[in-house]
């Protein structure tokens, strides 16, 4: 089941990006566009290994299959501040300055929650699964014991997010990029609490390797948190 809506979201989530390039329009012209959209692939698919095969660090040292290792563990924290960079570069290697972000929001979203559906298919047999709770929506997901359901948190949070976001484009004229400088923020912020009520390695002072992922990525985005109103356009 996993596998099949983890299928099912990359390609609902590619049709909904080009569904919204189409209605919408694209400030890219499309040899531009095709190298963004590889950067962010293989950024994604080295990021979300990297960070993935680093939450258990002791694992990652004495597996004898490093390969396998690298390949079976992924993360979407690492994937999608691995797309973030891999974008960056190719952007600077062809001289295009303009944000690319914006047109992939929706969609990465639709994506992540078709996503995590697959996710809480699994159960405790997936490692996103939250800790054991004794509230009255804790859910037993195979073990036989009453837990987060932590993918259900993340996927009212994306429906959550992605209303505000619209709203808040229907109120407030944004700077170009600024939707996909929103996303993030909220959804690295969102991450690193949930990963509270998660099982994880401790890797520096109680915090868990994707935490850590987490704040390095606000911290790239320190400017913007900062300064917020440079994200409207009628910012003087």
């Amino acid at each position: 089941m996993h596998a099949i809506m983890e299928t099912m979201a990359f390609f609902t989530g590619f049709r909904y990006f080009l569904f919204l390039r189409n209605k919408h329009g694209d400030a890219f012209p499309a040899s531009s566009r095709i190298w963004v959209i590889t950067g962010a692939i293989f950024g994604a698919l080295v990021g979300s290994r990297l960070v993935g095969s680093l939450e258990r660090p002791y694992e990652l040292a004495l597996t004898p299959h490093l390969f396998d290792y690298l390949y079976n563990n992924k993360t979407v924290v690492g994937g999608f501040l691995g797309g973030l960079f891999g974008v960056e570069i190719v952007k600077k290697l062809i001289g295009e300055k303009r944000s690319s972000g914006d047109l992939f929001v929706y969609p990465m979203i639709l994506a992540l929650i078709i996503g995590r559906i697959g996710c809480f298919s699994m159960g405790v047999y997936e490692e996103t699964y939250g800790n054991e709770s004794s509230l009255p929506w804790a859910m037993k997901l195979g073990d036989n014991v009453p837990r987060h359901p932590v993918t259900l948190y993340e996927i009212c949070f994306l429906l959550l997010l992605w209303i505000a976001l619209k709203i808040l484009q229907q109120k407030q004229q944004l700077e170009s990029g600024a939707l996909f400088k929103l996303f993030m923020i909220s959804y690295l912020a969102f991450r690193f609490l949930l990963d509270y009520v998660k099982p994880h390695y401790t890797v520096l002072s109680g915090i868990s390797t994707i935490q850590l992922t987490c704040i390095a990525g606000l911290a790239y985005y320190l400017p913007v948190l900062l300064q917020p109103k440079k994200l409207f356009a009628s910012y003087a």
